[in-house]
């Protein structure tokens, strides 16, 4: 081989270690943003992963509380009827005067578990028995609660407050056929 030919062959030696290398460091750097990344996903992962973990007594408890006293399913009607019932029954036991009642359309429950009626009293009553009224009616193990409550003094008797308060009652639909 001519020493022209051998310089010539050293330089493509050059050039092709040269492009060689750039190819590949290409290739490693993205190979290593891409582990990079599946490091991150991985460790956000295993800290979710914590989360969830450290959280589980409390929620398992929940869980163990909610499948002891999950209603059984039942249809929208004879729940709004039995809400409305005894809302009612309560306001003449506590010594309450019930002025005006409201059933409340309820919101869009599409895809939901649990869907809820809602109904609204104005009562007129002393503090005491509102208050009375407002423990007989919360009620966690029925689901059922007093959501909404708006107190104004009374314009006639001092004495008496008007109270307006939303009833509201959890319920499983049947399941649809």
């Amino acid at each position: 081989m001519s020493p022209r030919e051998k310089k010539l062959l050293l330089y493509f030696a050059v050039g092709g270690f040269a492009i060689i290398n750039l190819l590949g460091f290409n290739y490693f750097t993205k190979l290593q943003s891409k582990i990079g990344g599946q490091h991150v996903k991985a460790v956000k992962d295993l800290k979710d992963a914590d989360k969830i973990s450290a959280s589980r007594d409390e929620v398992e408890s929940q869980m163990e509380w909610l499948d002891k006293h999950e209603p059984k399913p039942s249809e929208y009607q004879p729940v709004l009827t039995a809400l409305q019932e005894l809302a009612e029954k309560e306001v003449s036991t506590v010594g309450l005067t019930l002025k005006t009642q409201k059933l409340l359309p309820t919101v869009d429950t599409a895809g939901l578990y649990y869907h809820h009626v809602k109904v609204q009293l104005t009562v007129v009553g002393p503090e005491r028995s509102l208050y009375t009224w407002f423990d007989h009616l919360n009620s966690p193990e029925n689901l059922r609660c007093v959501t909404y409550v708006r107190l104004s003094p009374n314009k006639e008797d001092d004495t008496q407050i008007d109270c307006t308060a939303v009833v509201e009652q959890w319920f499983v639909p049947p399941p649809s056929a």
